[in-house]
């Protein structure tokens, strides 16, 4: 086979457009500046101290068929008024946000929105309840779940 200019930049364009795909897709990629990541036992410890608020992001249906997890605070990121909610929800201004959802994805997506809310410092918490490319989840650690009842 023989190498040809559009062979070449065809092979250039699918490569590109399969990094930058990846690249967006997986949670696992390093957080954004102003956030960390943290295991679901790490915020689960720290949420059972008071040094962190955990706030479940994912929507009402997926909070009724897995439980939110012990010491979380569900404000679906869909509500309009999202921010608010998570201000009020915080102890005070420095409390440390924990965010978390079903694998990683809305969370990672949802810090830049807190961020330039001025909400801060932000922890995601990249393997969800479900579980990502970064661990098992929460619920298959067996971590403690509360039953949603709306």
């Amino acid at each position: 086979m023989q190498l040809t200019r559009r062979t070449l930049f065809g092979g250039l364009a699918a490569t590109a457009v399969l990094a930058t795909g990846s690249f967006l897709w997986f949670p696992g990629r390093a957080p954004a500046v102003g956030v960390s990541d943290a295991s679901p036992q790490d915020v689960l410890s720290a949420v059972r101290e008071g040094r962190v608020l955990l706030v479940d992001i994912r929507r009402p249906d997926e909070w009724k068929q897995t439980g939110v997890p012990e010491g979380a605070v569900a404000i679906d990121l869909r509500r309009p008024d999202f921010v608010d909610a998570v201000q009020q929800a915080r102890s005070d201004t420095a409390q440390p946000v924990a965010v978390i959802c079903a694998r990683g994805v809305r969370s990672r997506r949802l810090t830049a929105q807190l961020i330039d809310a001025g909400i801060t410092p932000i922890i995601d918490v990249p393997e969800g309840m479900l579980g990502s490319f970064a661990g098992p989840g929460w619920l298959k650690r067996g971590l403690p779940v509360v039953v949603w009842s709306g």
